[in-house]
């Protein structure tokens, strides 16, 4: 039974203010994990002259992290259902603190690397977790979309504050520092959750599918692995075209085993949805966009411009500071209107961002390179609550959470593959700096054009009416596809969920085709 202290009235679940602790604990674990992809970026230059790394370690530095995210998110997800989202989120919490402290203590770039890879494992059990708490917490549709727009902004801002407050901690306490820091947040975080957050699991939890996981980290680490060293091996090399080969016949073993399984690790009727798709290539698009203007900036301001850690921190202030104001409001839009105008501004910033970068050189008046940056600033914080929303609102209430794994997948997918591309990119010319850099990096900001058109264009394709339809058809075939469907755990221990509520248009349709059925 759940204590009268926490829930006076338990049929009317968790109160205002315990709603509002539970994603404010929620928000924290989003902080550290996604601040962790951004953060280390700008202590890249010291990191490499540190620990002797080549241009190469340093992106796998990033991609050793971001790739096991992206590859064990929708795992630790159906794990949580399974045994508890508390209980998957304290373990999460402890994982990632540890790796935090070994990477602090890490004597070489193959030990970093491992331990960013243990830090990630943690990762997985925070990001999919703490979505799914926030959804199953905030039960009603319009507390729901302002819930998921504060938790989705947490992460748009903690990519854009990470390059600044990693560059003070660098210059004053040294590059391990941007490690250290993580381990007393989340250590509050993990008494936070022992106290406040209640425990919630499926009563019929999604099985387990080895199978598909294994698959999905297939095609993922042969890609990502196949772009890094491409510089040095040639892209005719037979061990890259035996990794791209490995990755197309991993995609046609996904493509061919999950419709089979009854739980698969990818849900592929949801991406029958025209919005659901679109959101997870949005959001592979956009983070593909920032995670190559992170890793190309923080090098350009430091490596090329000469310019200390903490200047270069500071020199994002543009990103983040447009972040702190644009995202609660696009929450707010997103709520009240609908993804559509946010997604808009996104992309188009992007895209202007991409275009004007091509006027940056090793001279460019520093007022100017801000006033470009402020362009990214604005779509990080317009891209991600609508994209998490458009994700989650065209699905059934109980795959809210494999929803928004996919949509964290996405984002990790586009973070590891930004930075490999424009790694391998700018890599040859990081020695001879000036314009040789700037010229490389050409290539980088052409792609981040293309990368906001096309957000631009999958935000008014998503958006219409046709596209609504097919986020109908598909929720409810998806739901009804479940024989018994999930239904929150209620058994001793737990806090009871609410009762029953339709939070959105396909819960409706859902419930009206069992009704067909049952008839």
């Amino acid at each position: 039974m759940s204590s009268p202290e926490l829930y006076p009235d338990a049929a009317a679940g968790p109160s205002p203010r315990r709603k509002s602790l539970v994603l404010a604990i929620c928000c924290v674990s989003i902080v550290v994990v996604v601040m962790d992809i951004s953060i280390v970026n700008v202590a890249l230059p010291t990191m490499g002259r540190d620990l002797h790394a080549s241009e190469t370690g340093l992106q796998w530095t990033v991609d050793a992290y971001t790739l096991v995210l992206a590859a064990f998110l929708v795992l630790a997800g159906a794990t949580a259902d399974r045994v508890g989202r508390r209980r998957v989120f304290q373990a999460g919490l402890a994982a990632f603190g540890l790796g935090s402290l070994l990477c602090g203590l890490a004597p070489g770039i193959g030990w970093l690397i491992a331990a960013r890879a243990l830090q990630a494992v943690g990762g997985t059990m925070l990001n999919p977790v703490a979505m799914a708490i926030v959804a199953n917490t905030f039960t009603g549709a319009a507390e729901r979309a302002r819930a998921i727009g504060v938790f989705a902004s947490m992460s748009g801002l903690a990519l854009a504050l990470g390059p600044i407050l990693g560059g003070g901690l660098v210059d004053a306490l040294g590059w391990r520092s941007v490690f250290w820091i993580n381990v007393p947040l989340v250590a509050v975080a993990l008494v936070c959750t022992v106290l406040f957050v209640p425990e919630s699991r499926a009563e019929r939890a999604r099985r387990f599918d080895p199978v598909g996981q294994v698959l999905m980290a297939l095609v993922l680490g042969s890609v990502v692995y196949a772009i890094i060293e491409s510089r040095s091996l040639g892209w005719t090399s037979p061990v890259i075209v035996g990794l791209l080969a490995v990755a197309a016949l991993g995609v046609a073993g996904l493509l061919g085993y999950e419709p089979r399984r009854a739980d698969p690790l990818l849900e592929l009727r949801l991406f029958r949805s025209v919005p659901f798709s679109s959101a997870i290539v949005m959001a592979l698009f956009a983070l593909c966009g920032f995670g190559a203007f992170l890793f190309v900036t923080t090098q350009y301001l430091q490596d090329v411009r000469g310019l200390p850690p903490v200047t270069a921190g500071l020199c994002l202030l543009p990103v983040g500071l447009p972040v702190l104001a644009v995202a609660p409001l696009t929450g707010r839009v997103v709520g009240a209107r609908g993804p559509l105008l946010p997604l808009v501004v996104a992309g188009t910033s992007l895209a202007l961002g991409g275009g004007m970068s091509l006027w940056l050189g090793p001279d460019t008046p520093l007022p100017i390179v801000l006033a470009v940056y402020l362009l990214f600033g604005v779509f990080l914080g317009a891209v991600n609550p609508p994209i998490t929303n458009s994700a989650i609102s065209g699905m059934p209430r109980s795959m809210a959470g494999l929803a928004g794994s996919l949509a964290s997948t996405g984002r990790q997918t586009g973070t590891t593959l930004g930075v490999a591309i424009s790694g391998t990119v700018i890599g040859p010319q990081i020695g001879h700096g000036g314009v040789a850099f700037t010229d490389a990096a050409h290539r980088v900001w052409w792609m981040l054009l293309v990368l906001g058109v096309g957000v631009l264009t999958l935000a008014v394709v998503s958006s219409s009416p046709w596209a609504r339809a097919t986020a109908e058809r598909a929720g409810t075939m998806a739901d009804l596809g479940r024989e018994h469907g999930v239904q929150e755990h209620r058994g001793p221990g737990t806090v009871p969920l609410p009762g029953p509520v339709a939070p959105n248009r396909l819960d409706a349709a859902a419930q009206r085709g069992r009704r067909r059925d049952h008839r």
